[in-house]
């Protein structure tokens, strides 16, 4: 049998193609089949049991034992629910800690941004709704969509005071820009390495709540959804299109 995706004789696009993340939570559902792996895990031997005594198929001794112990697996899966549930809430609370980290630094760069604006504000036309927004970033509640929004705005900001200070020598030389910009090459590769492991923890989540059958049942009963990836600005995007040689 050959293979699906055959390398060799398949179809090729010379072209390339692009790679996007796609922005969208996919609910966690489970159907009849769960409903009734779980009733039959509390139900089928203590069923076998009480069969067994009616009948006469089994001695009594083993009729009443299945019926005692027949809800064991029963409780064997709620304790696995439990902890899976545990377990779920901890990563939660892990992803809140790894998104937390991305916004101190993109917090300490809006700082950066702030303290020379007032430099280059004459060079180079910057939005105030802009700025509006990325300095709401210092009240702490952002969502991951607007998380992602507020950080291509700084990536944008940033790129056009670079553009700024090639086209002015003399905001160029100025001590102040010039570490400025330094602190945010320092910053961007911060933000870069916390948003890694933002993703890789993400990655954990979206892959766990669809673990069948305990984490998953657990996940639908809570009403939880993948989470959206960190994904890369559209000027970050456009420069790596660009021709650096």
């Amino acid at each position: 049998m050959a293979n699906d995706l055959d390398e060799v004789t398949g179809p090729i696009n010379e072209q390339g193609r692009d790679i996007n993340v796609i922005s969208k939570q996919i609910s966690v559902q489970v159907g009849t089949g769960s409903l009734i792996f779980e009733i039959a895990l509390w139900a089928v031997l203590p069923l076998i049991g009480g069969l067994a005594l009616l009948t006469g198929a089994l001695p009594q001794t083993y009729g009443l034992a299945l019926l005692v112990l027949g809800a064991l697996p029963g409780l064997v899966f709620l304790f696995m629910k439990i902890s899976a549930l545990a377990y779920l809430r901890k990563l939660q609370q892990k992803i809140q800690a790894d998104a937390s980290q991305i916004d101190n630094y993109l917090e300490q760069r809006v700082v950066v941004l702030n303290n020379v604006v007032g430099l280059v504000a004459k060079a180079i036309d910057l939005d105030k709704d802009v700025m509006k927004s990325v300095a709401a970033y210092r009240s702490g509640h952002n969502a991951d969509a607007e998380r992602n929004q507020a950080s291509q705005k700084i990536d944008g900001i940033f790129s056009r005071i670079s553009l700024a200070c090639e086209a002015y020598p003399d905001l160029k030389a100025q001590a102040v820009i010039a570490d400025a910009m330094r602190q945010n090459s320092y910053l961007q590769k911060e933000v870069t390495a916390a948003r890694t492991l933002y993703n890789d923890t993400v990655g954990m989540w979206n892959q766990d709540v669809f673990a069948w059958p305990t984490k998953q049942i657990v996940a639908a009963r809570q009403g939880y959804t993948t989470r959206i990836p960190f994904t890369a600005s559209a000027e970050t995007k456009a420069a790596a299109r660009s021709v650096f040689f």
